[in-house]
């Protein structure tokens, strides 16, 4: 890790991730305390409806402003965008409606959208080196945990001292910061996309994952995750206090140790990725988030032990086990799945689909538990994590090729490929068996 951060320009772009991270995970916190302020007993009701605006949000606007990305300098679009999060946040604590919330959550929200796949998009262009870049998607992932693990931590202590509506003035240094950070940061512009109108940029991440098979089996494991994920995420509370009987304290311990496996997992991995592959490492990775969410549901089928809470906290650290090992290797099939053009589009939309996958999830956690218990809700999850293992196993090819270096002479500026098989909109099968856009650049075969 010490040559990585001997890149200033990473070093920079890093501290800023870490910044905004921690920025955000208070927002969350003091959003909650907020509602409950407007709401009082219907609290649950108005954060679970900001958070379901929150994952819609993302998954419309990433690819918008995928489509813009290119058209504008990269720095100068994440500092506009941090500087709008800046100046959202304060606003919040002076809000008396909860519609008031809703509509600043979409503003607040649209910019961290368009901010996240932007920055990941980045990080290949000032890290070229493979190792250097998969140990940044690491640092990437352990940042993500310990935001998870100690904004509420932190969060808690700032309250023993202020009232919570100075968590929105922290959060809001904290973009600024971020800000100051980007702007002394020497990011190289996108490469500007020559793919025809707005709609056809903000669709060409979508078309190319439905074109390219290992993405589709990319996001056959983002359902896998989201769906084992959303049991740890949405089911926790009321498993620990109502089921268990523990406190709130239990909560945030079970919370922790999943958070632990998760971190454990993105210190190993750079060093099992010099020597096993990505798909490997990735299906290894649902096979054990399969394993977890089947210790969920036989713990959920007893009534009564002690015995539950040490089992319970397995499972826990085996799901964020699981996580661990499908979302850190991500950023690397990505960058091997696009041209530098592309890259803003395909990170984009990693980012929207595996939102998507999430939007499923969460409901069906928190509705399907409501009504009809946590042995039914998971076991629902289950197939559904089934479902995105088998799509994951039959979309990605066990031989994997790569990117070949190939060239076509022959075609002139303005040939269509008309001995080419279409696989996507845009996309083509050469008879060569290579993939190549209708601009003729080199695309990465996956078969």
């Amino acid at each position: 890790m010490s040559s990585l951060f001997a890149h200033r320009d990473y070093r920079h772009l890093f501290a800023a991730q870490l910044v905004a991270l921690f920025g955000t995970g208070l927002t969350t916190v003091a959003l909650g305390l907020l509602a409950y302020e407007l709401a009082g007993a219907e609290a649950g009701a108005v954060l679970g409806t900001a958070l379901a605006i929150k994952m819609i949000t993302y998954v419309t606007v990433a690819p918008i402003a995928a489509a813009y990305a290119d058209r504008v300098p990269r720095r100068v679009f994440l500092v506009c965008l941090d500087v709008t999060r800046a100046l959202v946040v304060p606003v919040l604590p002076f809000v008396t409606q909860v519609w008031q919330i809703y509509v600043l959550i979409v503003v607040l929200q649209s910019a961290s959208a368009a901010f996240t796949p932007t920055f990941q998009a980045v990080l290949p262009d000032i890290l070229p080196d493979e190792r250097d870049y998969t140990r940044a998607l690491s640092a990437s992932q352990l940042a993500s945990t310990m935001e998870s693990l100690l904004s509420p931590m932190l969060a808690a202590v700032v309250l023993t001292v202020v009232s919570f509506h100075w968590l929105f003035t922290g959060t809001s240094v904290g973009f600024v910061a971020s800000a100051v950070l980007v702007v002394t940061t020497r990011i190289p512009d996108a490469v500007r996309s020559h793919r025809g109108g707005v709609w056809a940029r903000t669709l060409a991440g979508v078309r190319i994952y439905a074109a390219t098979p290992r993405l589709r089996g990319v996001l056959g494991v983002n359902l896998v995750v989201a769906a084992v994920g959303s049991v740890v995420m949405v089911n926790t509370v009321n498993y620990v206090q109502d089921e268990l009987g523990r406190s709130q304290a239990d909560v945030a311990v079970l919370l922790a140790g999943n958070g632990v496996g998760t971190m454990l997992v993105a210190l190993l991995l750079p060093w099992v990725l010099d020597r096993v592959p990505e798909r490997r490492v990735m299906l290894s990775g649902a096979v054990v988030l399969l394993a977890g969410i089947a210790g969920a549901v036989a713990l959920s089928t007893a009534s009564s032990g002690a015995w539950r809470w040490a089992a319970a906290l397995i499972v826990w650290v085996v799901v964020g086990t699981g996580t661990g090992l499908v979302l850190t290797p991500v950023g690397r099939v990505l960058r091997r799945s696009s041209t530098a053009s592309d890259r803003p589009a395909v990170f984009a939309a990693q980012f929207s689909l595996s939102h998507a996958c999430w939007l499923l999830a969460y409901p069906l956690a928190g509705w399907v538990a409501t009504a009809a218990g946590f042995t039914a809700t998971w076991l629902l999850l289950a197939g559904l994590a089934v479902a995105g293992l088998v799509t994951a196993v039959l979309a990605w090819p066990r031989r994997d090729a790569g990117q070949l270096e190939h060239t076509h002479d022959d075609l002139g500026e303005d040939d269509h490929l008309e001995d080419a098989t279409a696989v996507g909109d845009g996309v083509y099968r050469h008879s060569h068996e290579f993939v190549i856009d209708r601009h003729h650049r080199r695309w990465p075969v996956s078969r």
